[in-house]
């Protein structure tokens, strides 16, 4: 269990933050650029669930907030093995295969796209959208990390599946407010 009396240390006022292992990066390194991007989406879901409270939606958005926490660890723990341990937590195959699974319920009540959509419609589906752009951008981050050091490969579908989810429970809010808002391109001709 985790028990924080401190919130501050003192120790990252040199510029660098410890990782589970105990060594230290700069809090510029690409690792700590996923791990940052993993926490700002986590946020940004954590405001779609506030607008989707007392929805069954909220209730697999906070799942996928505790999973965010396990994706953090995994990244914060450097490495080439990806074998869970005592101290040591890591992403699952199962934990995407689950997203997949939800991904598929909620396309199962959708209308096949014909169109680009906005990100928008719905306040609730506008703050799923902007989660959706802030998860791209945490996968953009994990994979120019994989691209230098080993990161596990769950971790990495996990990210990619969670973009897809939200895209799909984006539509599926605004699917209950009466649909999609569609692109229309050349507008401005």
């Amino acid at each position: 269990m985790v028990r924080l009396n401190r919130i501050y240390t003192r120790t990252g006022d040199d510029g660098t933050t410890g990782l589970v292992d105990g060594s230290r990066l700069p809090k510029h390194a690409a690792r700590m650029e996923a791990i940052g991007a993993v926490d700002e989406a986590n946020s940004l879901i954590g405001l779609a669930v506030c607008a989707l409270t007392g929805s069954p939606h909220a209730e697999v958005l906070t799942r996928i907030q505790n999973d965010l926490f396990d994706l953090g660890a995994d990244l914060a723990t450097p490495g080439d093995d990806f074998t869970p341990g005592e101290m040591t937590l890591r992403m699952f195959p199962s934990q995407a295969e689950w997203i997949e699974a939800q991904i598929d319920a909620l396309n199962d009540h959708l209308e096949p796209l014909r169109s680009f959509i906005l990100p928008g419609g719905t306040e609730a589906a506008a703050r799923v959208h902007i989660a959706r752009a802030a998860t791209r951008r945490a996968e953009r981050a994990a994979v120019a990390l994989a691209a230098a050091d080993p990161v596990n490969p769950a971790a990495l579908a996990y990210v990619n599946r969670l973009s897809d989810y939200l895209f799909v429970l984006a539509r599926a809010v605004n699917a209950e407010a009466g649909g999609d808002v569609l692109w229309v391109p050349g507008q401005n001709r």
